[in-house]
């Protein structure tokens, strides 16, 4: 069967509409009354898709209208259409070619989750990190008018994404160079307000139109020219009528004509305000204010207190979401318990988080302690320099970011932590690989982006009792900043401590060894490693020892059992530690051991190539080989977790394979 393109539609077929588009041309014949109706098929393919898949839902059921107006309204992908984030993209996938596909949502060889340039002609920009939307979209305008080329772009922003800093940049930006930029500010964090009603639907229609336009610039020529009392007057006078129709002052004075609100689940409105924007021979950047609901639609969404924002498989009937076969508690809700235990016992310790409340247990911190927890928003680059200020006053600010989220950062943490040597606590969750969400949400680089930073302290527990104790030694330690990174997921199911221990900075702990006899468990604390004396190690050609740093030590101690199966002395090691570095640990290793194996996830860079550079500075590589497990150099797909690591190479066979 011929594929479908957009100069090369499917021809109509019978059954419902949804079935005869295939790409946003074939949506070109289609009248008002039809698009209504792929709208309500749209929703429900979509619902139907996800309930077998997973993924993020409330967002797409929020733009359902939204996406459906703006493919057939525009010409796309020559016009460009950029989603911000990537959540609310599914509509917008089903729409454009890949519907056929989408049970394959993020799993293995499927579609991403998010945008994905490498996916689709249709997505010209990649988004999973937020507010990046109007950045690229002025980028684009501006090569289409250095290009002389005459088509739009339209940018989709939600109202959270709208908090960061870099959203507003962007429109400084663009309000200044005035190249021609349609942003649509996707707002679904309030409800309808009285204004959109009849009048109201019936005027904002009337500002977007081309008459209405010009008139409007004429009228700006007009009062330029009045004295000044007058100028000020006529421009309060205007800036209130407009305030009276709910319209935002903000954007106009960073130099967005606005337009709205408008309800974006009503396609009676948004059609013809994009037909007249799309028409329209104004230049400069547009902003049309569409109120959306998450959840539209779908009443179990709309019921629901997330709106079920991210969802597991679900019944379509009752919205009832598979549960996962109980397990070990996760990572992340063991940091926050042990933080809301310190923070009994400590008030100056502060949370803050980056509109992750619930992604970074924090929500749990704050149901304890509200007035010592703050969600700043999408604003990392604040939360870091607002917990450097805390720090300044002898608070003990904790920075809970994921991994990858903490990158947009990087420049605060340089000079408003680092270079002070502020004692700032930064709990990286989200670190190695993450399935699902794939490569934009892997934490990949902050063992090397932070471990190349002076003052720095690096931690990774190898299980959750070890996070427990790395936490307590997070929140004592006051002589600069410190760092803990620990992977998303359930941990490993070993007994937790009733405390914290506070751990001797830069001191690893020996696990395993042959000669011994003795597997000293993961998470046994401060005492299991320092209260015996460390075991005599004995030098052969068989004898390897295996120096894990963060949660591969269960891999570790497996691959261990397997080489001893092949005659091998295996000796195990927790860094606990990447900066400072366990030297003399990793010199008994280096001197008593053939081989030397490290393994990490995190990527080159980083806690693997510290031990080299040690090694070298002692002379010490003579003494035995080594080898370094780490990240491949590319960004991994998204997939399931245990082939992620399979395909990283970071499992136990791997080390035995790496092993001389």
């Amino acid at each position: 069967m011929k594929q479908a393109t957009k100069n090369n539609p499917a021809p109509p077929q019978p059954g419902s509409l949804l079935d005869r588009v295939h790409v946003p041309a074939d949506m070109k014949g289609l009248d008002d009354g039809q698009l209504k109706i792929l709208a309500e098929e749209l929703r429900r393919d979509m619902i139907q898709s996800v309930s077998k898949t997973g993924g993020h839902l409330g967002a797409g059921l929020g733009v359902v209208e939204l996406t459906v107006a703006i493919h057939s309204v525009f010409n796309t992908p020559d016009d460009r259409l950029i989603w911000d984030v990537g959540h609310q993209a599914y509509p917008h996938k089903i729409l454009t070619g890949r519907r056929d596909k989408m049970h394959t949502l993020r799993q293995g060889g499927g579609l991403s989750g998010f945008t994905k340039r490498s996916e689709s002609e249709y997505d010209p920009f990649g988004a999973a990190h937020s507010s990046t939307s109007i950045s690229a979209g002025l980028g684009m305008a501006v090569a289409r008018d250095l290009a002389n080329k005459q088509n739009h772009v339209i940018a989709v922003i939600g109202d959270g994404a709208m908090s960061a800093g870099m959203a507003y940049e962007a429109m400084n930006n663009a309000g200044a160079l005035k190249s021609k930029l349609i942003v649509i500010l996707n707002d679904n964090d309030m409800s309808i307000a009285p204004p959109v009603g009849a009048m109201s639907r019936y005027l904002t229609k009337l500002v977007s139109s081309q008459p209405y336009m010009n008139a409007r610039e004429a009228g700006k020529k007009f009062t330029e020219i009045l004295p000044a009392p007058l100028r000020h007057a006529a421009k309060r006078a205007e800036e209130a009528a407009r305030v009276a129709l709910g319209t935002g002052t903000l954007f106009e004075e960073m130099g967005f004509y606005y337009i709205g609100p408008v309800d974006g689940h009503n396609l009676d409105q948004l059609l013809p305000i994009l037909r007249n924007i799309r028409d329209s021979d104004h230049e400069g950047p547009v902003l049309i204010h569409a109120i959306t609901r998450k959840g539209a639609g779908y009443l179990p969404a709309e019921n629901s207190s997330d709106k079920m924002h991210g969802v597991k498989k679900f019944d379509v009937i009752t919205g009832a979401q598979a549960k996962s076969a109980p397990g070990a508690p996760t990572y992340t809700k063991i940091f926050a318990q042990s933080l809301i235990n310190e923070a009994k016992r400590d008030d100056k310790i502060i949370a803050i988080t980056a509109a992750m409340p619930d992604g970074t247990g924090l929500d749990l911190f704050s149901y304890e302690f509200p007035d010592r927890t703050f969600d700043v928003g999408i604003a990392e680059q604040h939360a870091v320099t607002f917990a450097a200020g805390l720090a300044t006053e002898g608070f003990k600010p904790f920075v809970a970011i994921y991994s990858t989220f903490l990158q947009r950062a990087y420049d605060q943490v340089v000079h408003d932590v680092a270079i002070q040597n502020l004692p700032v606590r930064f709990a990286m969750d989200r670190a190695g690989l993450v399935g699902a969400d794939g490569q934009t949400h892997a934490g990949a680089f902050d063992i090397a982006y932070l471990g190349c930073l002076p003052n720095f302290v690096l931690m990774a527990p190898s299980d959750e009792a070890e996070l427990v104790h790395m936490v307590a030694t997070a929140a004592a330690y006051n002589d600069g900043p410190i760092a803990f990174r620990y992977p998303r997921g359930e941990g490993t199911g070993v007994e937790l401590p009733a405390q914290g221990e506070i751990l001797e900075i830069g001191k690893g702990r020996i696990v395993y060894t042959l000669e011994s006899s003795s597997r000293r468990k993961p998470g046994s604390g401060n005492s299991a490693p320092d209260s015996q004396p460390d075991p005599v190690l004995q030098r052969d050609d068989n004898s390897v020892a295996i120096l894990s740093y963060g949660t591969r030590l269960t891999e570790s101690l497996k691959a261990a059992k397997l080489l001893e199966e092949k005659g091998k002395r295996v000796t195990v090691a927790d860094a606990r530690f990447a900066k400072p570095l366990d030297e003399s640990l990793i010199r008994t290793l280096a001197e008593n051991h053939a081989s030397l194996i490290t393994i990490e996830e995190g990527s080159i860079g980083g806690f693997g190539s510290y031990v080299l550079d040690f090694l070298n500075r002692e002379e010490l590589l003579g003494k035995t080989r080594v080898k370094n497990l780490y990240l491949p150099d590319i960004f991994q797909d998204h997939d399931d977790p245990l082939r992620q690591y399979e395909t990283a190479g970071l499992t136990a066979r791997d080390i035995v394979k790496a092993t001389p």
